[in-house]
């Protein structure tokens, strides 16, 4: 898909979602709202998302004086709207007059009406319904001067188990294996506990009781998900792509929490194709008792480049919190200047903008106590509304600084959603351990700790604009996949990947005869086994002198043309290598055969980095737990330097560098506040305006 420019005279969006469907019977509500928007420094708010039994409060009647007023309001103080269809919660009346609307979980059990997004995506009539008034918002909001955006739905995710979707199901089944049961029996191992298919009418869903059984199975019904949320949302927009072909679109995305790792309900690499402009809803449980702010920091920071690589732009933070959420286990007030911290990673990792879940709090139900800029008192004097006007006042002086500016990276980690559906199904090695997510976090924090940019990646996508690619645990992979690794390091590339990598193929079947000859020739060594430790268990390596300490795996290696790095310590392995290096051709491989402690990883990717040539946006000399990050645009770069952690910071700048909010010129030391954030500009190393993103 081309990409679409998003214009709002370069302004970073600042807002968030707003309800006034919740407060129609308090019109001084409604009044007062725009006087504390101003207040807060806003300038755009995402409105209609979970409106609909006020926009059609009965079948086929509508009502949009109230979203007329609503919108008017925000235009007369120079705000702009993201307007969103209202597909995320149906009314009730939808609910009791057409029941197939409602979802059948796997234990194929109909819901009730209540919740949200629990709809059938399969459903004829809710499809139908859902053009119907996404085409009424487009005839009479299309050509809105304010407006900026469409979100379509909220939070896509779950599934349906009803007959209209098994029906579905089988029919995409008959289209990926051309009506062959043969091949469909073959991939999914069917031989296996008798559960060979005769008839396409044999196949069901995946139950919740013995749904491991069949991996093959499991992993397409994950894919058919995908597929069928990605045509259920491309047959909402179908109105909105008629009606007004030049409003981009978007629709929020997710993490998977509380680990906060990428979200696993949906492929959203693929999902991402079909949006103008990635947006995601971001909600790290800062002050947690389980990390520091540092390490839960560099997750946000994955997970940010993992949606800025998915269409390489700048993307939109749709929902954040000001303050605190209702749903974690223990739902903590941010810290002061968390917020305002917090916020301005986000700018620094690609987002053009900051919006909020939500504008004023709800007086009733499940989000009455989720945080809000406006909370219960309606006072713009209590502490997160000033934070939140303080954000917007820095966001409106750099915005020229900000918007469009890209972000460039020459590492890459390759994060394949399709690998962990199949490496969690996996029954074998440690059921609770494999962590695939967590594990590329780990790596991706040693490159965090020393400003390298890092983009986040699936596995299709052009190796070579990278100086070194990571491929940790990628289980599931196919020929293809192999093949291109080996010609990315055939032609200079330097190339790391480790245990549990390469062991079955897209069907998630072993492979035969060993590891595939591509990765054989790539790394100069094969797996021979995996070793599974028990938490008690011990064993070690040595590396630059220094004993690294091993946990979870260990992978018995047998050497051709690679050389050894490090060795194991004990076991019936000691003495046999760890980790691997082989020179092929003209690029490099590396092969970490056990899982190490971070302060290996440290190490380990602190001499790559030097070996490559690998630098920083600014030279800097810091403590851990200080973060550089930076945009770039027509020759400049605007540098973000961050301090999560709870101490003072003196940190040295090792050139000559701007304070966009001060103009004054800095170098030499330098010290930051608990939380700090200071905003730089120097001259960059890159010019290349042509796939700006404007806002």
């Amino acid at each position: 898909m081309d990409k679409k420019r998003v214009t709002d005279e370069q302004r970073l969006l600042h807002g968030g979602d707003y309800n006034p469907d919740q407060w129609l019977a308090y019109p001084e509500i409604l009044k007062e709202d725009v006087v504390l928007m101003q207040k807060a420094h806003t300038n755009t708010f995402s409105i209609g998302i979970f409106a609909w039994a006020a926009l059609e409060p009965e079948e086929g009647t509508y009502d949009f004086e109230w979203l007329d007023n609503v919108i008017e309001r925000i235009q007369a103080i120079g705000g702009r709207f993201i307007l969103a269809t209202p597909s995320g919660a149906r009314p009730a009346w939808m609910s009791k007059q057409h029941p197939e609307v409602l979802r059948v979980d796997a234990s194929r059990r109909k819901l009730l009406h209540g919740a949200r997004h629990n709809h059938c995506f399969s459903s004829p009539y809710y499809r139908k319904k859902t053009q119907a008034v996404n085409a009424k918002l487009a005839e009479r909001y299309g050509n809105h001067p304010a407006l900026l955006m469409w979100h379509i739905s909220n939070e896509f995710g779950g599934e349906c188990h009803c007959d209209l979707c098994q029906a579905n199901f089988r029919k995409w089944l008959k289209e990926k294996y051309t009506n062959d049961l043969e091949r469909l029996n073959d991939s999914w191992w069917g031989p296996f506990w008798s559960h060979t298919i005769t008839d396409w009418e044999q196949i069901e869903s995946p139950s919740p009781i013995g749904e491991t059984a069949v991996h093959g199975m499991n992993l397409d019904w994950r894919r058919f998900v995908s597929h069928q949320t990605i045509d259920f949302y491309k047959n909402e927009i179908k109105p909105l792509r008629e009606k007004t072909p030049d409003i981009p679109i978007t629709t929020n995305f997710m993490s998977d929490n509380p680990a906060f790792t990428p979200f696993t309900g949906l492929d959203y690499q693929a999902f991402a194709k079909e949006v103008d402009v990635v947006s995601w809803d971001a909600y790290p449980a800062w002050h947690n008792d389980k990390e520091d702010t540092a390490t839960l920091a560099a997750k946000v920071g994955f997970l940010n480049d993992h949606f800025y690589a998915m269409k390489d732009q700048p993307f939109l933070l749709m929902e954040s919190t000001p303050s605190g959420v209702n749903w974690h286990h223990v739902n903590k007030a941010k810290r002061p200047g968390m917020h305002y911290l917090s916020s301005m990673q986000m700018l620094a990792h690609g987002s053009d903008s900051i919006l909020y879940f939500q504008w004023r709090k709800s007086r009733g139900s499940s989000e009455k106590f989720h945080g809000a800029v406006v909370d219960h008192d309606q006072s713009p004097e209590n502490r997160v509304f000033k934070e939140v006007a303080r954000l917007g006042q820095t966001m409106e002086a750099i915005s020229e600084k900000v918007v469009g500016y890209q972000r460039k990276a020459k590492v890459a980690i390759i994060y394949d959603v399709e690998n962990e559906w199949a490496l969690n199904d996996a029954q074998g090695f440690g059921l609770k351990t494999k962590k695939y997510g967590e594990t590329l976090q780990k790596h991706y924090q040693a490159f965090w700790d020393k400003n390298i940019a890092v983009d986040i990646i699936s596995k299709d996508v052009d190796f070579e604009q990278y100086d070194l690619v990571l491929a940790p645990m990628l289980y599931m992979m196919s020929e293809k996949t192999a093949k291109q690794l080996q010609a990315y390091v055939e032609k200079g590339g330097t190339l790391v990947s480790s245990y549990m990598t390469g062991l079955v193929d897209e069907a998630d079947l072993a492979y035969l005869g060993g590891w595939l000859t591509p990765l054989k020739e790539t790394f100069g060594m094969a797996p021979l086994e995996t070793d599974t430790y028990y938490p008690t268990d011990k064993n070690s390596l040595e590396f630059n002198g220094k004993i690294y300490d091993i946990k979870d795996y260990a992978t018995i290696i047998e050497c051709d043309s690679a050389e050894e790095v490090a060795t194991y310590r004990y076991d019936f392995y000691q003495r046999t290598p760890a980790i691997t290096v082989n020179h092929y051709r003209q690029g490099t491989a590396y092969y970490m055969g056990a899982r190490l402690e971070e302060s290996f990883l440290t190490e380990f990717y602190g001499e790559l980095i030097a070996d490559l040539g690998l630098t920083p946006p600014l030279d800097i000399t810091h403590e851990r737990g200080i973060s550089v990050q930076a945009r770039e645009a027509n020759g400049l770069k605007t540098v973000f330097i961050m301090n999560f952690t709870e101490d003072l910071q003196v940190i040295e700048i090792n050139e000559e560098v701007r304070d966009i909010q001060t103009d004054e010129t800095l170098s030499g030391q330098l010290a930051l506040d608990p939380y700090e954030v200071r905003i730089l500009e120097k001259k960059g190393w890159f010019v290349d305006s042509n796939d700006q993103l404007s806002l």
